[in-house]
């Protein structure tokens, strides 16, 4: 494993990234609710921070392998996001939200995909051991989600966004402790390498699935608090399953290094987006009970954890070093960013009618992504990405 104080660093990191997560995506949509926007309106302010996610993560990542400032863009992205987020407060609104969240994300949608880089460079060839370090964040995630749900039902939804400033602060000031790591040079045969490896058909196979895995999770990320709390459901035990699919992703986290020594990447990948059927399939079968949504959310360690480490698994086999921050960038942009925004996007138009039946078609679209997946990638191309 990595030293102990880069391993702590980079775990504090992760904690506090992710506590904002715990933040923005299970109580986001109630202080919008709260702030008088419908449901159509959340839906795309939820969309915002991925829309400016489609470009933002290509350019920092462009001038972060260009440059070698890898660990200066991380904290310039931190400070701006901190600065601009507070506005929220201010907005009175949809256009001044709109404006206020695009520019907050525009510099947050600097960080992670960087850092992932970052985190991946200093493990070297011990990548598979990425998920000691990741589980952190599931962690960050907890907490916030336990203790923010606690204080809304005490002191009201403003604290969200209070909440959201503090560790929007926090970050940046973790972001000063992270180590920088010597930069490999970049010969122009090699980044001309660059287009040609994204344009074959397993790595646009690995990029659309990722688009669809993250639109399946729209439902859930934009709107299964709401859903929930329209079922009469307490903040308090909303908290507490969304705490039960994180506690199901740390345990996988744990255990993700020895599964990657032991199967293929491309079969995980597979797995996980197989079980996410299921898990979508039960949150839009009938009438929730206690039962169903415990299952569902204990395949969250599926749907996400399992995916996500895979997926870093075989972006850190596929491309080279040199363009390690790209690669995590478009990962970041057109996966992530894309998925996530056309999911809150559609979701939102649909959901005062459809609501359960959104779930359905997060299952039907996991299914895609799982025959993309059977089809274009390799056999071979998974076990050795890691060793």
């Amino acid at each position: 494993m990595l030293g102990i104080p880069f391993y702590g660093r980079f775990s504090a990191y992760y904690f506090l990234y992710y506590a904002l997560l715990g933040a923005l995506v299970p109580y986001w949509a109630l202080f919008l609710q709260a702030r008088g926007f419908n449901a159509w309106q959340i839906g795309l302010l939820l969309a915002i921070p991925h829309l400016t996610k489609l470009g933002a993560p290509n350019l920092w990542g462009w001038l972060a392998d260009k440059s070698g400032k890898r660990l200066r863009i991380i904290r310039a992205g931190n400070l701006f996001a901190a600065i601009v987020f507070p506005w929220v407060f201010l907005a009175d609104g949809f256009w001044p939200m709109v404006w206020v969240l695009a520019g907050y994300s525009f510099f947050w949608n600097a960080v992670m995909a960087q850092c992932e880089a970052l985190v991946l460079e200093s493990l070297g060839e011990k990548s598979h051991q990425y998920s000691f370090i990741r589980l952190w964040g599931s962690v960050g995630f907890i907490v916030t989600v336990l203790v923010l749900g606690l204080l809304v039902e005490n002191l009201g939804v403003s604290i969200i966004a209070v909440t959201m400033s503090a560790l929007l602060a926090l970050l940046w000031l973790a972001s000063l402790s992270l180590p920088q790591v010597q930069p490999q040079e970049e010969s122009k045969r090699t980044a001309d390498r660059l287009w040609s490896l994204l344009l074959q058909a397993p790595a646009l196979a690995f990029f659309v699935a990722g688009l669809l895995m993250q639109l399946s999770h729209g439902p859930y990320y934009g709107f299964f608090t709401l859903y929930l709390d329209g079922q009469g459901i307490a903040t308090r035990w909303v908290g507490a399953l969304w705490t039960l699919g994180v506690v199901a992703e740390i345990v996988l986290f744990m255990t993700m290094a020895f599964w990657l020594k032991q199967v293929s990447v491309k079969r995980l990948l597979m797995l996980s987006l197989a079980l996410a059927v299921l898990r979508w399939g039960i949150m839009g079968s009938g009438t929730l009970h206690w039962g169903g949504l415990v299952l569902a959310q204990c395949l969250h360690a599926a749907s996400f954890a399992c995916y996500h480490a895979s997926a870093m698994a075989w972006l850190h086999g596929y491309f080279p070093a040199q363009f390690a921050g790209r690669a995590q960038a478009f990962y970041a942009s057109f996966s992530l960013g894309a998925g996530w925004a056309l999911g809150a996007i559609m979701v939102g138009a649909l959901w005062e009618s459809w609501q359960q039946a959104t779930f359905i078609m997060a299952a039907l679209a996991a299914v895609i992504a799982l025959v993309l997946l059977s089809v274009f990638l390799p056999n071979n191309s998974t076990k050795n990405l890691v060793n």
